[in-house]
């Protein structure tokens, strides 16, 4: 069985309750951390994730509400001792700059450091990135201010995960959601780079997804209490928000 947890679901304006958008998926053998806007080992850790057993980060994009908690997650786990290698992946715009940000650190001096290989993504659709016995993991270039990527997840069980990131409406999400059992897509709202919840709910009938998560929403004193409504009116009651802390198992 596969597990998928929100550790948060704010855009990049967080609220009281709701941390920038990040998520962790947990398989027998791996567990994927996608974006670490903050260092998430204290959430890990209260779902029963030790340090040890995050086997890979999936970059989306270099914006801060994405990626500056990264120094924080390596740091932290270096001093708690980690000695397993973590893999990143990202497309060469994110990753270049975050061995930059990383070398602004000396990191290259910290003894003892843990293995760290950064795979750099190309920017064709659907590349394979993840693949193991159970699971595949692609990715595609979507429609950002930035380059950024979006993933679709296939499990061996035949269950489809797909997730937007920060986008603007695209050809590119809707083909990584095609008859997907679940598409997690951002709605920020609708201006550049970005997707409203009622286009979300657009791409996600055009992509024939069976359910539509939305996240990266304004949360807090932004927060549009219309978000989801908008959503279902077009794609009816299988739309929902996400939450921080929400556990999805497929």
């Amino acid at each position: 069985m596969a597990k998928l947890t929100i550790l948060g679901s704010s855009n990049s304006i967080v609220g009281d309750s709701a941390d920038n958008t990040h998520m962790v998926f947990e398989f027998d053998q791996r567990v994927v951390l996608v974006d670490s806007p903050a260092n998430p080992l204290l959430k890990l850790a209260k779902l029963g994730i030790h340090y040890e057993e995050i086997t890979d980060l999936i970059v989306t994009h270099f914006h801060p509400d994405h990626v500056s908690g990264v120094p924080l997650f390596l740091m932290d786990m270096w001093l708690r001792g980690r000695k397993t290698p973590l893999e990143i992946y990202g497309l060469p715009h994110a990753l270049d700059r975050l061995e930059n940000l990383m070398d602004a650190f000396s990191w290259a001096n910290w003894p003892d450091f843990f293995p760290v290989i950064f795979n750099r993504l190309p920017s064709k659709e659907l590349h394979l990135a993840i693949e193991t016995g159970t699971f595949k993991i692609y990715t595609s270039e979507v429609r950002h201010m930035i380059p950024t990527v979006g993933m679709r997840l296939e499990l061996s069980s035949g269950k489809v995960v797909a997730y937007s990131c920060d986008t603007a409406p695209c050809e590119e999400v809707v083909n990584l959601g095609k008859d997907a059992d679940l598409l997690i897509h951002e709605a920020s709202g609708e201006y550049f780079g970005h997707t409203s919840s009622k286009q979300a709910a657009e791409l996600a009938l055009k992509a024939s997804v069976k359910e539509l998560c939305l996240i990266h929403y304004p949360t807090g004193e932004f927060f549009l209490p219309n978000t989801l409504a908008d959503a279902q009116a077009v794609f009816g009651d299988k739309a929902f928000l996400a939450k921080d802390m929400m556990v999805l198992e497929f």
